[in-house]
């Protein structure tokens, strides 16, 4: 595959592979560099590529394990000597203020309607992937994400 080539079909699609990336990751700078790292990836192995039917599909796909790795590789767990030790409240009054910000965050979870508050709790604290939630409720995956969002919106605004 020539350089112009690689422009035309690959590189073309930057701006639609980063909003592909920003929508598995969440994060605007993890999402440019797993962009990047495709290209690269892509430019490596060029020879292969003419091949390719559909260069957009091939790249998204591509990308889609990329983010995924990015996401396993974040969830690693650091050995327990490696963990900072929690911070001890400096006052009396901080440790009240911490109880009573942590009494209002489980209550506006609580608040939450019941398909937003399985999705939130099954993302945020049991750190399943969207994949693994839409299998064991059953809920397609957009419909997931949408749910996941409206809570998050909802807690922001209750806190």
């Amino acid at each position: 595959m020539t350089s112009e080539r690689f422009q035309q079909e690959y590189l073309a699609l930057a701006d639609s592979l980063w909003q592909v990336a920003w929508y598995i990751l969440e994060d605007a700078a993890e999402a440019e560099d797993a962009v990047q790292e495709l290209f690269l990836r892509l430019w490596r192995g060029k020879d292969a590529l003419d091949g390719i039917r559909s260069p957009k599909g091939y790249a998204i796909r591509v990308l889609r394990n990329l983010c995924l790795d990015r996401i396993r590789q974040s969830r690693k767990m650091l050995p327990a000597e490696d963990l900072p030790e929690a911070a001890q409240p400096a006052r009396q009054d901080d440790a009240v203020d911490e109880r009573e910000r942590l009494a209002k965050v489980l209550d506006a979870i609580k608040s939450l309607p019941e398909r937003q508050r399985e999705v939130l709790t099954l993302r945020t604290l049991d750190g399943l992937s969207y994949e693994e939630i839409a299998k064991q409720t059953g809920i397609n995956y957009l419909t997931l994400r949408v749910l996941l969002s409206q809570a998050r919106n909802k807690l922001k605004r209750m806190i």
